[in-house]
């Protein structure tokens, strides 16, 4: 994002009221562009920066749906637009206004939902009345190795199976494949 000084606006970057048209942004800003664009001023910073402020204004004013956005919410608006997206931005400034978080926290008090109580089910995060219970708590369904039947023909392989392709084992230790 770029950084502005506190007292700048876009508007006055391009030297423009709040009701400018589009054209008029386009006049204004191929004007100012051609004067401080940094070929013509090679050995001025200051000329250079503010090209790059009046690029940014530009880019900003052009777009109607951004326009829109920096003239009900400024250059926050412009941030939280980049963050979550331009279709977001209202909603983002609704929820965090002071007018929605009352009722969300009153509702929250009310339920109970702050205290454990929300339909007697806090999914596993507080008391645990929904919380699965461990391994250990399942009586007679864990069978361990030792449980087994020492007489059963089961087998327990701890060799991997040799390849199709491999009939010698000379041949894997020699490194040829056949």
């Amino acid at each position: 994002m770029n950084k502005k000084r506190p007292s700048t606006t876009l508007y006055q970057d391009l030297d423009l009221p709040k009701t400018a048209t589009p054209d008029d942004i386009k006049k204004n800003y191929r004007k100012l562009a051609l004067k401080f664009h940094p070929d013509k001023n090679p050995n001025n910073p200051e000329a250079a920066e503010k090209f790059k402020d009046i690029n940014y204004a530009h880019s900003i004013l052009s777009d109607p749906t951004k326009r829109d956005i920096y003239d009900k919410y400024g250059s926050f608006g412009l941030n939280i637009a980049e963050q979550f997206g331009e279709e977001n931005v209202k909603v983002y400034f609704t929820v965090t206004s002071k007018w929605w978080l009352i009722p969300i926290i009153f509702c929250g008090i009310i339920t109970g939902c702050y205290f454990c109580c929300c339909c007697c089910c806090c999914c596993n995060c507080c008391c645990g009345k929904c919380k699965p219970r461990h391994p250990e708590e399942f009586p007679g369904n864990q069978t361990t190795m030792e449980d087994e039947d020492p007489g059963t023909d089961d087998q327990v392989f701890t060799t991997q199976p040799e390849s199709r392709h491999q009939k010698d084992p000379s041949d894997v230790e020699s490194g040829v494949a056949k």
